[in-house]
């Protein structure tokens, strides 16, 4: 008998072939359980993934990507999940030239891009897609993956917001030439009855956007700009009636309205009815088919008669009016002053179709 070292029985089993049959069949089970559940993961999630090889067919989506392409596409498609692509501007974006073709042909991440993606019924989103070259060990490109970000309402929201900032730019310049041609027509003797007059206008102007801002300037109630500069003189002893239907204004037409019905206030508070206190005033208007009637006349105030010259007052009813294409009318009656203001309806009137300022 031997008594080399290497004649010495082995204390490790031999194994069989059919274990290592065995062993290599569990370790496939394994990697294909396990890539089942990568895509179950993917699938559950509400982004929309897909990713491509190396040539940029498409190895795989979740139901989210068919949900936000609205389509199914076939594996081995290229580059894209979706039907059609465009620049935000609306020009055409060939698939070879969108964000994963260049991530791929570039061998880099793109971030940063935006897109619209036409769906085969016509509905577009706006999406901005995170396109990611995949390596193996060696470095080497193997394909890439892909998450498109549907942000459809964060662009019409930025848009909205863009409009927004454009509409308040109009009004705020606009009630700056109002209230500059205020001041420029505005005469006094002395420093208060200026600032008291200038103030009186502005303070109208400021009634009137205050009933605009409650519609987001889509527009203003006649009725209650007019009881708004009546408000004083309708308590109990009620010196000034209202009497029309409701009636929504245009931005510009409540804007002129204010203006004009402080003016006649004013006056009648300075000279006519409302001057002393068995005066009263009246204001009613009514729709025509094609025009508005506004009418005011005075009772039980002093004898009036007509001016020898033109004052400020009328100088501003006049511009306010001719800023909507209005006639105007006045009348010295014995009882008071009958002013009538007749403007096109479609000057004057907020429509359904109206939706922003006008």
């Amino acid at each position: 008998m031997s008594n080399r070292p290497d004649a010495t029985p082995s204390s490790e089993p031999t194994r069989s072939p059919e274990a290592d049959v065995v062993e290599l069949f569990a370790a496939q089970g394994q990697f294909f359980g396990r890539e089942l559940w990568y895509r179950d993961l993917l699938n559950a999630l509400p982004a929309a993934i897909y990713t491509t090889d190396a040539e940029g067919r498409i190895t795989f989506y979740n139901e989210a990507a068919v949900a936000f392409a609205g389509r199914r596409p076939a594996l081995g498609e290229m580059w894209c999940v979706t039907w059609r692509l465009f620049h935000l501007d609306g020009a055409p974006m060939p698939h070879d030239e969108c964000p994963m073709a260049i991530a791929l042909k570039e061998g880099r991440v793109v971030r940063g891009a935006e897109a619209i993606a036409e769906r085969p019924d016509g509905s577009r989103v706006v999406f901005t897609p995170y396109p990611t070259p995949l390596h193996d060990e060696h470095g080497a490109l193997v394909g890439a993956v892909n998450m498109l970000v549907d942000i459809t309402e964060r662009k019409t929201a930025e848009d909205r917001q863009h409009l927004l900032t454009n509409e308040v730019n109009h009004r705020a310049n606009n009630l700056l030439s109002v209230v500059q041609s205020i001041v420029r027509l505005t005469r006094s003797d002395d420093v208060d009855g200026l600032r008291r007059a200038i103030g009186g206008r502005i303070q109208a102007l400021a009634r009137a956007h205050s009933l605009l801002a409650k519609t987001r300037w889509l527009g203003a109630d006649l009725q209650h700009l007019v009881s708004e500069e009546l408000a004083p003189y309708m308590g109990e002893e009620a010196r000034a009636w209202v009497s029309g239907t409701m009636l929504p204004l245009r931005p510009a037409a409540a804007q002129s309205i204010a203006l004009i019905i402080h003016e006649l206030v004013t006056n009648a508070v300075k000279y006519g009815a409302l001057s002393n206190a068995d005066g009263r005033v009246r204001i009613e208007w009514r729709r025509g088919k094609d025009d508005i009637l506004v009418r005011w006349s005075e009772d039980g105030g002093p004898a009036v008669s007509q001016p020898t010259r033109r004052g400020i007052g009328s100088t501003v009813i006049e511009r306010a009016a001719g800023q909507l294409g209005a006639e105007v009318r006045y009348e010295w009656a014995p009882a008071g002053l009958v002013f009538e203001f007749r403007a096109p309806a479609s000057a004057m009137v907020l429509t359904e179709t109206d939706g922003s300022i006008q």
